[in-house]
């Protein structure tokens, strides 16, 4: 299908302040300081991810419930990163889609889907995390049922990005100077963009499905958590591992706490402007309009380089991890490797995946529970002690 051609008779759908000329053009310097903002992001969040990705697949050791959630999340941020933020940026510079009409359907199906694989990964996380320090006997998640729900993720993505796929297009619009742009936008079934009360809802339930909702049950669930880790007192005596397995636990929470935290502020003004966008349409055709939403933009999308950054600041295995490429990058002729592990967990085999206090609880009424604990400090069978401690070890 070609086109749809707009020409000085169909201004009024809003797509051009002046219809004579294009008054989208940036001035070069502003494109260049802008193109250096959103490149450096691009180059961050793209290297970063694929090195969070290679850490996880390429160490048996990391291959772990939280890990594999991780990769997900990595995965989501480099197909935002690649597939979505390079083309779009390039669209805001001047308002002109040259990348054609399949294209743009395929750009703003994968932004929603990018974004609901990232915040439903992090809840997967969360309800994960949960269970193993709320409920450390139950039976962890095993490799199938993780990869049934990163399917499950990616499936309600999909689902909840499918009005773009169908309802995004491209029509040409011509100024009376001669000068011409392609716009990028979805058409519903009652009206353009940003005139239509169905996307309005659309965008209303996005904002519930994809933000308030999610933002709500992390919220929940790592209040539950840090009470349980950080709020207990402990009657009498804890032994040197107890004290270690909880301050691991306390390390994972933190860092995904952290990770949580940085999602919330990065996209909350993005929803903010599409709902004001709709009630108070004039703001798109203010001064700076093109400016501030590249900031809101850029801060939404900058949330992709956020994470490799707080696994490597927060997580000691992801630093190593880092390290190494980085040393197989610049250093090609250096033969050493750079382990993954401390020392400590190497020594005496498998024995670090199973101690008699891989099950300690600290309550909140100010008990530590020792659930499982045999008898002269012999190693415990049993199979939950083994994936708790292996995921604390892996994770930390």
């Amino acid at each position: 299908m070609a086109d749809l051609t707009c020409d000085e008779n169909c201004t009024s759908g809003n797509f051009s302040e002046d219809p004579h000329e294009n008054v989208f053009i940036l001035p070069w310097w502003q494109q260049t300081l802008w193109s250096l903002v959103f490149g450096g992001m691009v180059l961050v969040a793209m290297g970063g991810n694929m090195i969070v990705i290679w850490i996880v697949l390429a160490h048996k050791k990391m291959r772990t419930v939280t890990n594999y959630f991780l990769v997900n999340l990595s995965l989501a941020d480099t197909m935002v990163s690649t597939l979505n933020v390079i083309f779009n940026f390039i669209y805001m510079l001047n308002s002109d889609w040259p990348f054609g009409r399949a294209f743009c359907k395929i750009s703003n199906f994968i932004a929603i889907v990018s974004v609901s694989a990232s915040v439903f990964t992090l809840m997967a996380i969360s309800i994960d995390r949960y269970m193993a320090i709320m409920h450390p006997l139950r039976p962890r998640m095993s490799r199938k049922i993780t990869l049934i729900i990163t399917v499950c993720i990616w499936v309600a993505g999909s689902f909840l990005s499918l009005p773009n796929l169908v309802y995004s297009t491209t029509i040409t619009e011509t100024f009376r100077n001669g000068d011409h742009r392609i716009i990028c936008f979805m058409v519903w079934p009652d009206g353009y963009s940003n005139d239509s009360y169905t996307e309005y809802i659309y965008n209303v339930n996005i904002l519930v499905l994809t933000y308030i909702l999610p933002i709500s049950s992390m919220t929940f669930t790592y209040f539950r958590v840090g009470r349980e880790l950080w709020g207990s007192k402990t009657i009498g005596e804890c032994t040197e591992k107890q004290l270690e397995t909880i301050k691991s636990k306390r390390k994972v929470v933190k860092m995904m706490i952290v990770v949580v935290f940085i999602f919330t502020v990065c996209w909350l003004p993005y929803h903010i402007y599409f709902l004001l966008a709709h009630h108070h349409p004039q703001i798109i055709s203010t001064n700076y309009v093109q400016h501030i939403y590249l900031s809101i933009y850029w801060l939404a999308m900058s949330n992709s380089m956020y994470n490799p950054i707080i696994y490597c600041w927060m997580n000691s295995r992801f630093r190593r991890g880092f390290k190494k490429v980085f040393m197989m990058s610049f250093c090609c002729g250096q033969t050493e490797t750079i382990g993954l592990y401390d020392q400590r967990h190497h020594t005496g085999g498998r024995h670090s995946y199973s101690d008699p206090y891989t099950d300690t609880k600290v309550t909140f009424n100010g008990s530590v529970k020792v659930t499982r604990k045999s008898l002269n400090g012999s190693r415990s069978s049993g199979t939950s002690s083994k994936f708790v401690d292996m995921e604390i070890l892996s994770s930390v």
